[in-house]
């Protein structure tokens, strides 16, 4: 019984215990294990936008779109108007406490463990 009111009393203070608090924060929030596929920084403020995710949108229609808040928002508008077209919902996660290299995460509800997330130099350029 007192484990049980320590863990209400921290729970309380401390919030809900995260699981894999570092792999979300690299992530923009999600596991790994979810995620359909991944950019950078670097390819997200690219020009163009990189156009296979329209096609993994359509796949993956319970899909969710997560953009780094630290980006401008014209680098970001490209892929939001995107997913608006796909009906696929989207956050701007904005977490000032950490940063990543990660700009663009498209993720599943649910685990798909997919081995390659990340897309290569230039695999991405020949998609532009």
């Amino acid at each position: 019984m007192g484990k049980n009111i320590d863990d209400y009393i921290d729970r309380g203070l401390k919030g809900t215990p995260e699981t894999k608090p570092s792999e979300r924060r690299e992530y923009l929030s999600q596991l790994r294990e979810r995620i359909i596929l991944a950019l950078t920084n670097g390819q997200v403020i690219q020009k163009k936008p990189y156009k296979p995710i329209s096609d993994l949108m359509k796949m993956y229609p319970s899909s969710k779109l997560y953009l780094d808040g630290d980006l401008d928002y014209m680098h970001l508008s490209k892929y939001i108007r995107i997913a608006n077209e796909n009906n696929i919902p989207f956050t701007i996660v904005d977490d000032k406490a950490s940063t990543t290299n990660i700009g663009l995460v498209l993720a599943n509800p649910t685990a798909i463990d997919k081995d390659d997330i990340f897309v290569s130099k230039e695999d991405f350029q020949r998609h532009l």
